[in-house]
């Protein structure tokens, strides 16, 4: 399972949020390239990078940091937060993003997500699937809909999406441990747990499996090696690095083992 620490960026700092809201953030750092670097000389290779500016301004803005961030290290980032037009996914990829996340974007104009599935492929674009009591939640998690999680996922699959990282947002932050039986119940009625079963087959008939990707609550190693059993593709941790409750050296022992 891959280890894909986060940087949330609000004003260009390394921030946290708890649940979303962003009257809880937190600045745990002014220099967002540090912490990426901090993470690489513990053997990470992986890193998810959210703009909180762009979430809730509709359209991308701290473009320049992913930049930084990805010519001045190894890591590959996956990007997300207002990533809204083609411009604003031509930006992310030009300023050196590996993957792009949509969330809100898969919601409010699904075919515009479609086609970029389509331009791009599958291992370029993920599904955003963040939830609150198993329905979907959009625009920075500000808002709530009536979409109903797990036929989310199943429709996104059947159209042709393998990445899906899924938050349950009342774990967000907490440092209250991961929803195991959600991402359980995801893998068992989304699709197969990530070991090659066929789950799917999307328009143009080709197999898929899904990646899921769990985010949110994080807080032991226990937890990691729990979400690995499951077969989860990766895991994101953001607080409980910032927190000291994981250290990167037992991260990078994980990794070495694996």
């Amino acid at each position: 399972m891959r280890i894909i620490p986060a940087i949330d960026i609000i004003e260009g700092k390394c921030v946290r949020l708890s649940k979303g809201d962003y009257s809880t953030q937190k600045v745990y750092n002014e220099n967002p390239l540090e912490v990426a670097k901090s993470f690489e000389a513990h053997g990470i290779r992986y890193l998810h990078l959210v703009d909180l500016d762009g979430a809730k301004s509709n359209h991308i803005v701290n473009y320049k940091i992913l930049e930084e961030l990805a010519s001045k290290t190894s890591l590959q980032i996956d990007f997300g937060g207002g990533l809204k037009s083609d411009e604003d996914l031509k930006i992310a990829f030009e300023s050196g993003a590996q993957q792009i996340t949509g969330g809100s974007i898969a919601v409010k104009n699904r075919s515009t997500f479609l086609t970029w599935l389509e331009q791009y492929g599958p291992d370029k674009i993920i599904l955003g699937a963040d939830a609150m009591n198993e329905k979907i939640a959009v625009s920075g998690w500000q808002e709530g809909s009536d979409l109903e999680l797990i036929p989310f996922i199943r429709e996104y699959l059947q159209q042709g999406v393998t990445y899906v990282i899924c938050t349950d947002i009342s774990k967000d932050g907490m440092l209250q441990g991961s929803s195991t039986e959600l991402y359980k119940k995801i893998l068992e009625e989304a699709g197969g747990k990530n070991t090659g079963v066929e789950v799917v087959k999307n328009s143009r008939e080709e197999n898929r499996t899904l990646k899921l990707i769990a985010s949110g609550g994080i807080t032991t190693m226990d937890d990691i090696h729990t979400l690995n059993s499951l077969g989860c593709e990766g895991a994101i941790l953001g607080k409980a690095i910032y927190e000291n409750r994981i250290a990167l050296r037992e991260l990078e022992t994980y990794i070495l083992n694996a």
